[in-house]
């Protein structure tokens, strides 16, 4: 059973606050890419989860104020790239709107054409199946369609507004 909440409720939430005390989660960093136009497109999105494993899908949250995104989604598939620990340039590329963020990065297409940035920890093939309102962002859930990984690779982490590597706690 959910309960619904009236709106005026969530007035107090400091904006400033609530991303400080969410930085506290741990996440990954990927890049979103596509062909689109025969041209490859991309950009950095930190919101995403596996949803399903049966089906396999996956989950990922643009910004509605994405500028990438509504161009993305009109690809036929794309690829979700996990960016490695050596990968922060990427991540910062590829979060910038505009430009040319492909220029000198080194790719190769997945088996429906979206690119794979050579040197990600992992990648996702996926499609797009459906969209929902997230607030100020989407929540898209794409089925997979193929996968690999570099499990020589370390991934790129994001924390407290910084990116962070992996550190054994044993040591």
């Amino acid at each position: 059973m959910s309960t619904q909440l009236d709106s005026s409720e969530f007035s107090a939430v400091n904006p400033r606050e609530l991303r400080d005390v969410l930085g506290h989660f741990c996440s990954g960093v990927t890049v979103v890419t596509a062909m689109v136009g025969g041209e490859p497109a991309g950009f950095t999105c930190q919101s995403f989860s596996a949803l399903s494993l049966d089906p396999p899908q996956v989950l990922l949250c643009p910004s509605k104020r994405s500028t990438s995104w509504p161009t993305i989604r009109t690809a036929e598939t794309f690829v979700i790239n996990v960016l490695s620990a050596g990968q922060q340039g990427l991540s910062d590329r590829f979060a910038i709107s505009g430009g040319p963020k492909f220029d000198g990065v080194q790719w190769h297409p997945a088996e429906r054409g979206a690119p794979i940035l050579d040197g990600a920890a992992a990648w996702f093939e996926v499609a797009l199946d459906v969209e929902h309102d997230g607030g100020d962002h989407l929540i898209a859930v794409a089925a997979m369609l193929g996968f690999g990984a570099d499990p020589a690779t370390e991934p790129l982490l994001f924390h407290r507004s910084r990116y962070r590597g992996i550190v054994d706690p044993s040591l």
